[in-house]
């Protein structure tokens, strides 16, 4: 996966590396006055040091012999290493480099972040900034994924209550799915104000995409949504007629929703 933060009028891509962000050195050197090179900063031995202490930490593989006789010569004039032929001799894990289009020089995003250091103290603090907010917004993104799957799920139960009880053998195909179609719709109701058809109507260029009104829900609607289906498959075994039904889903999205909102407003201030 591969993404991008802009720091300072300059795009740097971030890649995910198993486990781990790798940021672009490549494009944070376009912040640097002068001509710079990674291998400059890699030669540095406060770099060096840093990145000796990071692969103790990390890499159990690290071959250290080799390293030792780099980090002695780091600060001569007559030293100087490139990225590949670093990671070749001491099997370093920190870093890596790509050739061809979207390649570069990437560091962990540890390493990246003392690189930003060298670009400039100031492009450090902002580097920081964006990248958290970086993070901050793939946790909203996974946390959406997760209200939406749960809202599947409960959907399966929801159905499979309409099933059971609300349609009979002498239905037809198209009678069956309109008795779905209109159980959904009252949900869509109850929590967002409209029918499925009234959204789309209202959001033609969404409706083109084969987007609808629960795809672009927020995690609060997603997770009172999961709660209305498991509640409203209940009250359909309990035989409540629909028309009590929707006044009590309502009243549940209207209780539900400023209390979620409320309980992650410092996370969404961040």
């Amino acid at each position: 996966m591969k993404n991008k933060i802009t720091v300072q009028g300059v795009d740097v891509a971030v890649k995910r590396v198993q486990d781990a962000d790798f940021l672009s050195l490549t494009d944070m050197l376009k912040a640097k006055d002068g001509e710079f090179f990674v291998k400059d900063w890699l030669r540095n031995r406060n770099t060096l040091e840093f990145i000796g202490y990071w692969e103790a930490a990390h890499n159990p593989d690290f071959k250290w012999g080799e390293f030792a006789l780099l980090a002695n010569k780091s600060g001569l004039n007559s030293f100087k290493i490139s990225v590949e032929e670093f990671v070749s001799k001491t099997n370093s894990i920190c870093i890596i480099s790509r050739k061809g289009n979207g390649g570069g020089t990437f560091a962990h995003q540890d390493i990246a972040l003392e690189f930003g250091m060298w670009i400039s103290p100031q492009f450090k603090v902002y580097l920081i900034k964006e990248y958290q907010r970086l993070k901050v917004a793939e946790q909203e993104k996974l946390q959406w994924s997760a209200r939406r799957e749960l809202a599947k799920i409960n959907y399966a139960l929801h159905t499979d209550a309409i099933k059971e009880n609300l349609i009979v053998p002498t239905l037809t195909d198209l009678q069956r799915k309109y008795v779905y179609t209109d159980e959904a719709d009252m949900l869509n109701v109850a929590l967002f104000g409209h029918t499925a058809a009234q959204w789309r109507a209202e959001h033609p260029h969404d409706a083109k995409q084969n987007l609808n009104v629960r795809d672009l829900a927020n995690i609060h609607q997603l997770l009172v949504l999961a709660n209305m289906e498991s509640y409203n498959a209940q009250m359909i075994k309990d035989g409540v007629e629909q028309c009590e039904r929707i006044q009590k889903l309502n009243d549940m999205a209207r209780y539900q929703l400023p209390i979620l909102m409320q309980a992650n407003a410092p996370l969404l201030k961040n």
